[in-house]
């Protein structure tokens, strides 16, 4: 058995700027946050420090849970189609040639220079009416007029699923790579076609990165707030965006605060949740 030795003074300076970073621009915010969700709102004024339990108590009318239930599910749907599509083509693009592979590459990543708010917008012009998509279906001779696609809850979806998928695909990317073909090679031998090998043997290989995806994209867009709000009918608004607008249009910071904090929960329970589900089936497997 081996003794694990004790952190050298630069092993110990070298994680005391991360460490130190966590601490200040996280621990710290958040505690204040907790804090703050106790507070008390002043109508005539801002907040005042308190403790009391009416902003918490406020999240489960059931306006509230709605929200937070639409939330979760809506981004639970958008890391199900960003796996169903990122993995295969991920996959794919892996057992392509070098040149095709390094140009479809960077034209996916490329997508990462792209902000949330020009590619909300983006969406919203491309989806709508008067320059959208259904103009040149409707010039093609496929529609008879032009229609609108947005504000709707597809829309939404699309737009929190085109955000997360180039992460997805560097999720998957590096271990794919390292797939070893002899792998595949050896199932098309026994007589496997190409797709059952896919399905019987690369997928359950990856499994534990088919996960991490999933949860990536599901805590990446369970924050976005900017598709939701202009892709979508206040039906269609997760909880980041009545998040905003009551710290914002309406001054109510402690409940602001109490509804965040209370989205990081319910965010926390649902990875645990994915978590021990993959956990348990790799035993029985």
């Amino acid at each position: 058995m081996s003794v694990r030795e004790q952190p050298s003074g630069r092993t110990l300076g070298v994680l005391a700027f991360p460490v130190g970073m966590l601490l200040v621009f996280f621990l710290i915010p958040f505690g204040i946050m907790v804090a703050t969700s106790f507070y008390h709102r002043d109508p005539g004024s801002f907040y005042r420090p308190a403790f009391e339990l009416a902003n918490w108590q406020r999240l489960f009318q059931p306006v509230f849970l709605e929200r937070a239930l639409f939330s979760i599910g809506i981004c639970l749907l958008a890391g199900l189609v960003c796996i169903a599509i990122a993995f295969p083509f991920t996959y794919f693009l892996t057992r392509m040639r070098r040149r095709p592979h390094v140009i479809l590459l960077v034209v996916v990543l490329s997508a990462l220079s792209l902000s949330e708010v020009i590619v909300a917008f983006s969406w919203y012009i491309l989806l709508g009416r008067a320059s959208g998509i259904s103009n040149i279906l409707v010039w093609i001779g496929i529609m008879s007029e032009s229609a609108a696609y947005q504000p709707s809850f597809a829309a939404v979806l699309l737009g929190l699923c085109y955000i997360a998928f180039p992460y997805c695909i560097l999720t998957l990317y590096p271990q794919l790579t390292r797939l070893d073909p002899e792998i595949t090679e050896a199932a098309q031998t026994l007589g496997a076609s190409p797709w059952r090998t896919f399905w019987t043997v690369v997928v359950p290989i990856a499994r534990p990165i088919i996960v991490a995806g999933f949860l990536l994209v599901f805590v990446f867009t369970l924050g976005s707030y900017i598709i939701a709000f202009f892709l979508g009918r206040p039906e269609h608004w997760t909880l980041s965006v009545f998040i905003a607008d009551q710290a914002s249009a309406n001054a109510n910071v402690p409940f602001a605060a109490a509804m965040a904090i209370f989205l990081t929960v319910l965010s926390l329970v649902v990875v645990g949740i994915v978590g021990l589900i993959e956990s348990r089936t790799r035993r029985v497997t």
